[in-house]
């Protein structure tokens, strides 16, 4: 059992796309969510914050740090895929010290690309080993807090993003696309999936060939980033109305 448990190779049938098992973990996330935002109120300060935050941190970077030694003990760490250099994998290291510093700047950016990254992993997987092997719990898990952690800052901190969020995470994404090019060219690798599409069914395969996907992602991120700030827009407007009003 252990050693299918964390074997590099696949022994049963790979990982299916809207499986029993996929769809149990995104509800079980809906679920997590739900209870965070039900519960809000009993996590913010000077009740559990600090603590809650840290375990949430904590379980991020257990989630990497498992990752890499797997790889390492499995033989399978190269550099052309094993570097922190995915959107989510950049986006776990940001809710981390999010929320261990309690950073509304890195929150900013955290939100959108966080949120979006994540969430369309959790919907869309790159990931071929199934349930109930390491990698299957360890990519549900590391997409899962992530999407957490930005609603946690949301909902339990109250942080809120600004139009010049978006504008802020669109300049932290083509940085980092740029580093993944340069990158990619040197390792061979396909980081932020730029040099092709993944292998496994995703919404990418909506986007044209390639490289012409890579400027349809752009446009497809504005306009998610600015769909996932409509809420707090709306917000606004009903504030100020309601303060012209008295």
């Amino acid at each position: 059992m252990t050693s299918s448990f964390l074997s590099a190779e696949i022994t049963t049938e790979p990982f299916q796309l809207f499986s029993a098992s996929h769809v149990s973990c995104v509800l079980l996330v809906f679920a997590a969510a739900a209870l965070l935002y039900r519960f809000r109120r009993r996590f913010q300060p000077p009740h559990t914050d600090a603590f809650c935050r840290l375990a949430l941190a904590s379980l991020l970077v257990l989630s990497e740090v498992g990752f890499q030694l797997w790889l390492v003990l499995t033989h399978s760490w190269t550099q052309s895929e094993a570097l922190p250099l995915q959107l989510c994998s950049v986006m776990l290291i940001f809710s981390v010290f999010m929320l261990v510093y309690n950073s509304y700047r890195l929150y900013e950016i955290t939100f959108f690309a966080g949120l979006i990254g994540a969430g369309q992993a959790l919907i869309t997987p790159e990931l071929f080993y199934p349930f109930p092997h390491f990698r299957f719990f360890h990519f549900f898990l590391a997409h899962a807090c992530i999407v957490l952690a930005c609603l946690y800052m949301t909902w339990v901190k109250e942080c809120r993003p600004t139009v010049a969020s978006i504008g802020k995470s669109m300049v932290m994404l083509n940085s980092l696309l740029l580093i993944a090019l340069l990158v990619n060219r040197f390792t061979g690798g396909n980081y932020l999936f730029v040099a092709h599409k993944p292998l496994q069914p995703t919404l990418m395969d909506y986007l044209g060939p390639y490289p012409w996907y890579i400027l349809s992602l752009e446009g497809v991120a504005l306009g998610l980033f600015f769909l996932l700030y409509l809420p707090f827009w709306i917000q606004k407007r009903r504030a100020a109305r309601q303060s012209l009003g008295a």
